[in-house]
């Protein structure tokens, strides 16, 4: 059976990992953290159809599901990867999802493109456009296609504005195991998670969700009950659990493919590990709070501020109170080149250093990891 292809018309009437330094450019040592093991949101090989297609029905006691799925999914692709185009089934060449980011531009996940220059983009009414990779970036696991010939009807998404609060409504909508158009719901049921990149690295800021996401979801969007993009879908690690990467990083990096093809992202050159009571006493701190310097690249920016044993409370005249704070600012409000001072503990005493950040190199170095 051929994977569910309704017309435009049908399609809208039914509506672990450690925490983050090694998106400092670094990597985190014994830290707890959030595991978002599991499944690649992209599908090397489309399946048979073997389920339901998961949107909702727009005489169901949706609260409002039917009418945001009508909005968005016309800004919602199909994206292939190897494979004929013209053929229906999607057969000989992975996939994934990807969302309408700006007039000829579409977002993916970088591993549902890996290393292709040329895809195959198919819209809600089933038109399929050749399309062109110009950037990627595995450290934050995003990738921009350019389209020629968008259908009128595919507008672009926005991203929400700001970090969505525990508990806001969501819907992941995407292909599923090639089962174009589907949607589910859950809620935002955690913020700033580290999800694995496909690079090494982690990818701070992430959105944890209770929405179903499955092999295909990758690169889609998750978007809020008024049709924001809260994320893009990364990954699913089990049942009511996946994630997204943030709108805020995306905002930060896509606009760099665009008109780059590439994103370089600050560079601290640590590795640390949380902070302990008993390294908080040895500190001098009232409580475990900071980020634990386990590591020092020896020819990284840090190598002339930072030594090991020291702990980082503050960045930039902030208190950091854990390793994801650190990875958030830098990935999102620092740039390499950029001159930082860090508030740091060292032999009981506070003092502050500076450190000039450099640009993160492709993967973490051996002794990172």
């Amino acid at each position: 059976m051929t994977p569910n292809q309704p017309s435009r018309r049908a399609v809208l009437s039914a509506a672990g990992v450690t925490l983050a330094s090694a998106l400092a450019g670094c990597s985190a040592e014994n830290i707890g953290s959030v595991t978002a093991n599991g499944t690649d949101g992209d599908s090397e090989n489309e399946t048979d159809e073997s389920g339901n297609d998961s949107a909702p029905s727009a005489a169901g006691s949706t609260g409002g599901y039917a009418a945001v799925y009508d909005d968005v999914i016309g800004s919602v692709v199909l994206v292939r990867v190897g494979g004929d185009s013209a053929d229906s089934q999607g057969s000989g060449g992975g996939q994934g999802s990807g969302w309408v980011y700006r007039d000829g531009y579409v977002v993916t996940n970088a591993h549902v493109v890996t290393d292709a220059t040329d895809v195959q983009v198919r819209f809600a009414e089933g038109e399929w456009r050749d399309g062109s990779v110009v950037g990627t970036d595995a450290s934050s696991d995003l990738a921009v296609i350019e389209v020629d010939e968008k259908p009128d009807y595919a507008e672009a998404l926005s991203l929400v504005e700001s970090q969505p609060a525990v508990g806001t409504e969501v819907l992941a909508i995407g292909n599923p195991y090639g089962l174009e158009g589907s949607v589910t719901s859950g809620l935002v049921s955690g913020v700033n998670r580290s999800i694995p990149a496909p690079n090494g690295y982690t990818i701070p800021d992430g959105i944890q969700t209770g929405a179903p996401v499955n092999p295909g979801n990758s690169g889609g969007p998750l978007v809020t009950t008024d049709g924001e993009v809260v994320g893009v879908i990364n990954s699913g690690g089990g049942e009511n659990l996946a994630f997204a990467i943030s709108a805020a990083l995306v905002d930060r990096v896509v606009p760099a493919l665009v008109e780059d093809g590439s994103y370089d992202h600050p560079y601290l050159g640590i590795g640390f590990r949380t902070v302990t009571p008993e390294i908080a006493s040895q500190a001098g701190l009232d409580g475990p709070r900071g980020v634990a310097v386990a590591r020092v690249e020896p020819d990284g920016p840090s190598a002339d501020a930072l030594r090991q044993g020291d702990v980082v409370v503050g960045v930039a005249g902030r208190t950091i109170d854990d390793g994801q704070e650190l990875s958030s600012y830098l990935a999102l409000e620092a740039s390499p080149e950029e001159t930082v001072e860090l508030a740091v503990r060292r032999d009981g005493e506070r003092r502050t250093v500076s450190v000039t950040l450099g640009v993160r190199p492709e993967r973490p170095a051996t002794a990172s990891r």
